[in-house]
Order: C-alpha cells, then sequence, then structure tokens
C-alpha cells in the first residue's frame, strides 16, 4: 500500500449543489495583510458583484436561444441547443477545459481508473456505425474468444450497429454477462458469430524489466488509480530480480509520452523514492484548490540512483513527478523538453450523466517554479535518431488560447518525440555515471 500522504487533492465537486458551493467559494474574500481600511469593503464589492447572477446576458441568451429554436430553417433539439451553450461556455477559456457527454465521462474515469467492464478491445468508431478491432488486449475474453485485430464488429446480439448507437457502448455490460458479436472478418465468405463473456477489463500503466545485473528499467504510461499500488509492487520485483535490495544499483524511470492522469497517482510514486522535501503545491483562484504536497520517510529504492527519462509528450503529472526529483536532487532528468502542461483540471459531474472538466489551479514544483507552456528542461539532453527522429507535434504552449505561464518564453520551441530503445540505453549510461561517482562505500 502507498504511504499516507500530507495533504489531499480534490479532484471531484459531486452534483449540482458541489458545483454551485464550489463556485461560491472562490467569492470568498482575502484581505491582503497590509490593506488599508477601505479595501475590504472594495474588495467584498467587487466579490459581490462577481458572484451575482448577469440577469441581463442570461435575457440575451433567452432571447437567441428562442429565435434558434422558432425561426431557425430546421428544428433544433433544446438539449443539442443547451449542450452547445454550455460548450460555448467553457470554449473560449483554456484548451482543457471542456464539456464531457456521458459516454465521454465515463471513458475519462476508465481512464483514470485502469479498469472497465466490457470485452478488452482496442477499437475505432466507424462512420456507418460498425466497430473496426484495432487490437484485442492480452488475456481478456475478447482475447480468449478469437477476436482479431482488423475484424470489423457490425452488429452485437443480433441487432446491427448504426452511428445512433455510438455513445452508447454496446460492447460494454456487467462482468459474466454474455454477448454475441457478428464479424466480418477479411477473407472469411460470411460474417461469424462469435459469443463473448464480459469480464471486468484492467489496463496496467507500469511495466518493467532488468537491464543489466543491478540495473532496472521501469516503465510509466499513465497515472491511474493503482498506478502507485503497481510502482510499489514493480520495484519490489525488481530487487528481488537483483537480489535484494542491495542488489538494485539504480533505476531508469522512463515516462517519455507519459499524458499525465491522477495527480495523486504521481505524488504518491514521488513519495516512495523521497525521504523528504516538496513534491508539489497548486494554486488556483479558490482557495479549495491551493494546497501542498510533502514527502513522508522512507525511500522504496533505498537512495539507490534514479534516472527519469522524458520527451515531448511527458506532461501533466509526469512533469510533477519528474521536477519533483529533480528539485529534491534525487534523480536526473534525460531526454528532451517536456510538454508543459502545469494545470490542473476537477472533474465537475452532472446530474444527467455529463460533466464539466474545469481548469481550477496551476502547479508549482518543489523550487517554487510553474512548469506551464514551459516544460522541463532535461539535464541531459537526447536527440532522436536519423530515421526514428519524430519532433513534437505540439506543446502546451504552441495550443490555442492556453493559460499563459509564468516561465513562458515566446520562441523556445518544441520538444522531441524519442521512441525506441536508443533513449533508454543513452539513460542507462547516465545512470551508470551516477552510481560511479557515489562514494565506495554507497557502491552496491
Amino acid at each position: 500500500m502507498s504511504r499516507p500522504l500530507s495533504a489531499s487533492f480534490p479532484f471531484r465537486v459531486h452534483g449540482l449543489a458541489g458545483l454551485l458551493a464550489f463556485a461560491a467559494c472562490a467569492a470568498v474574500p482575502a484581505m491582503a495583510q497590509d490593506a488599508k481600511p477601505a479595501a475590504p469593503a472594495v474588495k467584498a464589492s467587487a466579490d459581490a458583484d462577481a458572484g451575482k447572477v448577469p440577469l441581463e446576458e442570461i435575457r440575451r441568451y433567452v432571447n437567441v436561444f428562442n429565435a434558434v429554436k422558432h425561426a431557425y430553417v430546421e428544428p433544433v433539439e433544446d438539449r443539442k441547443l443547451m449542450q452547445s451553450a454550455i460548450r460555448g461556455l467553457l470554449f473560449d477559456l483554456d484548451p482543457h477545459s471542456t464539456y464531457l457527454v456521458r459516454s465521454d465521462a465515463q471513458a475519462f474515469d476508465e481512464d483514470a481508473n485502469g479498469a472497465y467492464d466490457g470485452i478488452g478491445v482496442e477499437v475505432q468508431q466507424q462512420p456507418d456505425g460498425s466497430i473496426l478491432v484495432i487490437a484485442p488486449i492480452d488475456d481478456t475474453p475478447a482475447a480468449r474468444a478469437g477476436i482479431k485485430p482488423g475484424d470489423v464488429i457490425v452488429a452485437v446480439d443480433g441487432k446491427p450497429l448504426t452511428p445512433e448507437q455510438a455513445d452508447s457502448n454496446p460492447l460494454r455490460g456487467e462482468p459474466g454477462s454474455k454477448t454475441v458479436l457478428t464479424v466480418q472478418r477479411e477473407g472469411a465468405k460470411k460474417p461469424l458469430e462469435i459469443a463473448v463473456q464480459r469480464d471486468t477489463i484492467r489496463v496496467s500503466s507500469v511495466r518493467s524489466r532488468m537491464l543489466e545485473p543491478g540495473y532496472a528499467y521501469l516503465r510509466i504510461s499513465a497515472f491511474q488509480a493503482d498506478t502507485a499500488n503497481d510502482f510499489e509492487a514493480h520495484v519490489d520485483k525488481l530487487q528481488a530480480q537483483a537480489g535484494g535490495a542491495a542488489g538494485l544499483r539504480g533505476l531508469v524511470l522512463d515516462l517519455r509520452s507519459n499524458p499525465g492522469g491522477l495527480l495523486t497517482s504521481a505524488v504518491q510514486v514521488a513519495d516512495d523514492l523521497l525521504e523528504k522535501g516538496g513534491i508539489v503545491s497548486t494554486r488556483g483562484r479558490n482557495p479549495v484548490a491551493d494546497t501542498a504536497f510533502s514527502a513522508t520517510p522512507g525511500d522504496r529504492m533505498r537512495g539507490a540512483p534514479v534516472v527519469v527519462l522524458v520527451d515531448a509528450g511527458s506532461a501533466s503529472a509526469s512533469e510533477v513527478l519528474a521536477a519533483a526529483l529533480r528539485d529534491n536532487q534525487r534523480a536526473q532528468v534525460v531526454g528532451s523538453r517536456t510538454f508543459g502542461k502545469g494545470s490542473v483540471q476537477t472533474v465537475l459531474p452532472l446530474d444527467n450523466g455529463d460533466a464539466v472538466k474545469l481548469t481550477t489551479a496551476r502547479y508549482y514544483t518543489p523550487s517554487g517554479r510553474s512548469i506551464q507552456a514551459r516544460g522541463i528542461d532535461p539535464d541531459v539532453v537526447l536527440k532522436p535518431d536519423g530515421a526514428a527522429a519524430r519532433p513534437g507535434e505540439y506543446s502546451e504552449a504552441a495550443l490555442p488560447g492556453h493559460l499563459r505561464g509564468d516561465q513562458e518564453t515566446d520562441g523556445v520551441g518544441v520538444g522531441d518525440v524519442l521512441e525506441g530503445e536508443a533513449p533508454i540505453t543513452a539513460a542507462l549510461a547516465v545512470l551508470k555515471k551516477q552510481v560511479a561517482a557515489l562514494p565506495a562505500a554507497d557502491r552496491r
């Protein structure tokens, strides 16, 4: 189990009442210590004005709503108009604040939890409503039933798939429930009927292996609810493979193209590698979003050197982890400039199953730096090799409407995507130099 943290962070505000309470907190005046006597009244007045419902703007919206409803050339459902209006509220805020329809909200939860109930396939929805199988996930009902990459699912339980069913996730269902898929397979003379029993599908975000005797490799692809526990289990396994904790001389921690995920999971992993020190702090307009995480005693690697491997796809929570380890002199960062997403989103579930994902805070590294729209510059820069070269396609700073960062610098450029084994080999070389630089008594 992960050790308890020194602080917790609010990721969810439940229901409409919670949303209103969350918003109301922002209206609480914060008084500067050196404020003049008249300042609190002015601030309170400004906050009161900010908390008022803008009735004139609401009336203007209702007028436009009615005009569209009654005069647009074709009928438009009220629900569709309202969803468009809500999306409009969020559209110009920043790239990460968005409205999630029910299916997107469920997918967001599943990404965070690393588990869902279904048959276990990576798929792509087709325009005609059919489902193209990209690949069955290993050791899942789909793989055991014989579903193959390239299969096209055209019907579920005898009901043809249509574009209107795209949001219903027909492959999902209660564990133990059975479904019959009608599958078109290249080379088959007629569609196949394949029976599959659904199960809870767990997608692990952590994998590891030994690179050389005494030197381990651990990859975190995203930060999910179970990532910290999985990290601890893998570290323990690696130590056992090395002949005990004393036999594990160092670790390459691979965060390349890790898009982030749950901030608390990244904090827990950092805590597993730190004896003390700050990990990350968050600051927002709402005092509820202000918090700080600090490490508790206990380093699972017992001080063995760590190298963190990053690239242009390393974002958000992965940047938090890399910065925490570097700022505390616990690890060197190797690779390319990271993405630069230094903001925190809170998910606000709505009563109809939809949700709002709203940017509520910026996060700051232990040294007090914001990496928003700037990213992390590695200690050791790696470049992709020849045919493997693939520049980063975008960064936080390149996203339209992004939050301006404290350390943002125009024209800094985008980092590289580092793929394949070569960056791991380079990171291992850096790790060996760290081990060689240790006092003889500390070498393992």
